[in-house]
């Protein structure tokens, strides 16, 4: 009976001093209800994003809608700190303990503020419009992906200061780390000035159809920090170092206003005087009185050189230039003359 007596004792006592001065009891209530916020976190998660749906339901701007579609991950990460700081309130702590359980709290709250503010920094760009004209929307997306880094950087850094770890003494000391990578990142640099001022003169965008001189041709796809990305004709991918843009000719082909047929017709040595200017005369009539082209003080036509189509769409040209080759042809047979081919001609004189 001692035996069982000296175990009841013991165990009581064990129970009652628990750990780092928390008996069991208050960590077993302790985790019930932090069991209980994660169980229920989706249910209140959505009643709170309810209540907000509804409300920005009855505005009419994006803004909010954009706002809350964002809010959706530190929305359903709220419960988790709830229940945690919940949790933590019922059981009485002392000490460092105290200290320590206080700064988790308060490195959670840390997060979900930066989390938050981070993920409402892409629907702000609704309210700035204007600004989107005056930059270009591919320059706004970066300021908006710099300021989620700056934001991600000073939430790290206040959870670091909770902890008592300061970042300016660990800035300061990798210093010298910096200028040597800074030394053998100077590409990374490069790239990056000449990709901002891409952006900044608005050479092109996203979607327009570009040809680097000596490099590639395609569609863009994405514009980067350090690179930019053009999917070619063939579907391939062509990752482009932005300072290339900086040091080669860059023909944004989806701002050409005008396409130019320009084509050299080779007739036969026989054609007669007449019937050279007869052909010249009809080519170029039906080049002015056809919709096909576009005739004016910015756009002089000659029918011995080039010519200047009316459409800015390509695969519209090459319709264009197909009709004009099928009236040339019709015109030059129906004047008794034909086309000559590459040929060699050999005189030979007679002693």
């Amino acid at each position: 009976m001692n035996v069982l007596e000296n175990f009841k004792n013991l165990f009581i006592e064990i129970w009652q001093q628990g750990i780092a001065g928390i008996n069991f009891t208050q960590i077993g209530v302790g985790i019930v209800i932090f069991l209980l916020f994660l169980l229920l976190r989706g249910l209140i998660s959505n009643f709170i994003l309810k209540r907000l749906q509804n409300y920005v339901n009855k505005t009419s701007n994006k803004f909010d809608d954009a706002l809350v579609k964002a809010s959706v991950g530190p929305i359903k990460f709220l419960p988790i700190v709830l229940g945690i700081f919940v949790a933590s309130s019922y059981m009485e702590f002392d000490g460092k303990m105290l200290v320590f359980v206080d700064n988790i709290n308060r490195s959670l709250i840390t997060i979900l503020i930066f989390w938050l503010i981070h993920q409402i920094v892409e629907p702000l760009t609704y309210l700035i419009r204007r600004v989107e004209e005056l930059l270009s929307k591919d320059l706004l997306n970066w300021v908006v992906k710099a300021n989620k880094i700056l934001i991600i950087f000073f939430g790290f850094a206040a959870t670091l200061d909770i902890w008592g770890i300061k970042i300016a003494p660990i800035i300061a000391g990798l210093g010298l780390f910096g200028v040597a990578v800074a030394l053998g990142a100077q590409d990374l640099f490069k790239n990056l000035i000449s990709g901002v001022l891409v952006l900044v003169e608005k050479r092109f965008k996203i979607g327009d159809w570009i040809y680097v001189e000596g490099i590639t041709e395609g569609i863009v796809e994405r514009i980067g920090f350090r690179s930019t990305v053009i999917r070619k004709f063939d579907k391939s991918i062509a990752t482009i170092p932005n300072s290339s843009f900086a040091e080669n000719a860059v023909v944004n082909i989806s701002e050409t206003t005008n396409w130019r047929i320009s084509w050299i017709i080779t007739l036969q040595y026989n054609s007669t005087i007449d019937q050279l200017k007869n052909i010249r005369d009809q080519i170029e009539k039906y080049i002015e009185n056809n919709k096909d082209f576009k005739i004016g003080d910015d756009t002089e036509h000659a029918v011995r050189i080039d010519k200047f189509t009316k459409t800015n769409e390509w695969s519209e040209w090459l319709k264009v230039k197909e009709r004009l080759a099928v009236e040339v042809k019709k015109i030059v047979e129906s004047n008794g003359a034909s086309f000559a081919f590459p040929s060699t001609s050999i005189y030979v004189e007679k002693n």
